[in-house]
């Protein structure tokens, strides 16, 4: 299959094309163009109006806008990118020849904080114009005339982990790193994560199978909670865990007077280290055919923890 991916230089893009070539040709779109092992060509996006682009299988579209915990992003940014790239791709992937459309929107366009688990009927109620954005962009994909030889797949990933990317995870890594005690040890809770491993086998099964359009969550099989994936960030560096529980309200407002500092542990990056966020993935499961993912949660975190010492 010609596969074109958007964002193609980016952390799942670039192991998307680890993951696909040799079994794909690949054509890359983005804002950047260098020589990329295993992409045939990266275009620019002025390049969808000039006819340069070659006749193409599947779009792949994961460039956006990321989620800023420093709130420094103006709002009308991410609605540029994250809503208005995807209707020019959609565009274009509806007047092509392509027959499969895999939109990577995010859990936070369905949900900013969940009650239960999450799944994919839940009216959306997103938060703030990152989680706004997406649905936008959701929306404008589910009001357009689908051909009927032509599919789609909205895909809304938790937290993304996978050798290489840092985020959130390298926060309590450093904080691990220092010998620093973790200190919110009282706020007991589960999340799902999304190891990229997982995500490459089901874009791949997408691309490949018969699968109805859709919305999908995408997610590791268990839950985890932080103060557990202190005790994994540990065990990768062969040290012992240190975790107080100290007081939620005390916590809480120290990380509201960290972020009026710009300190790393603001209100947001408190909540999303420790709210409960459960996401079922049985839907994609049940399309893919299969009981279980590829990667289980704890050795994909694993893996990644191992990535930021280099081991």
């Amino acid at each position: 299959m010609n596969i074109l991916i958007t964002g193609i230089h980016g952390f799942v893009g670039s192991n998307l094309v680890a993951y696909l070539k040799g079994k794909h040709t690949i054509y890359g779109l983005d804002i950047v163009s260098p020589e990329k092992d295993g992409v045939e060509k990266t275009f620019s996006w002025a390049d969808l109006e000039n006819g340069s682009i070659p006749q193409i299988d599947a779009v792949i579209h994961l460039a956006g806008k990321a989620h800023d915990t420093k709130n420094k992003a103006e709002a009308d940014v991410y609605f540029k990118i994250n809503t208005g790239l995807t209707q020019t791709i959609y565009d274009y992937f509806l007047a092509s020849q392509a027959k499969k459309f895999i939109f990577f929107s995010t859990a936070k366009a369905a949900a900013d904080k969940v009650d239960g688990i999450l799944t994919e009927d839940v009216v959306p109620t997103p938060v703030g114009p990152y989680g706004e954005s997406k649905i936008k962009a959701e929306e404008y994909i589910l009001s357009k005339d689908l051909p009927a030889d032509k599919q789609f797949y909205i895909l809304r990933p938790c937290m993304i982990h996978g050798p290489g990317n840092k985020g959130n995870l390298n926060l309590l890594y450093s904080v691990v790193c220092k010998g620093i005690p973790w200190p919110l040890g009282a706020f007991d809770n589960l999340r799902t994560f999304t190891s990229v491993e997982n995500i490459c086998f089901a874009v791949q099964g997408l691309i490949t199978k018969d699968i109805a359009s859709g919305i999908y969550n995408m997610g590791d099989d268990e839950p985890i909670s932080t103060n557990e994936l202190i005790a994994i960030i540990c065990e990768s560096m062969g040290k012992k865990p240190h975790i107080w529980k100290i007081n939620k309200g005390f916590m809480t407002g120290m990380a509201k007077f960290c972020g009026f500092l710009h300190l790393p542990l603001n209100p947001e990056r408190l909540q999303k280290l420790t709210e409960n966020y459960v996401s079922s993935n049985a839907k994609i499961k049940a399309a893919l055919g299969m009981k279980e993912m590829p990667v289980r949660a704890k050795d994909g975190l694993r893996e990644t923890i191992k990535s930021f010492a280099g081991k």
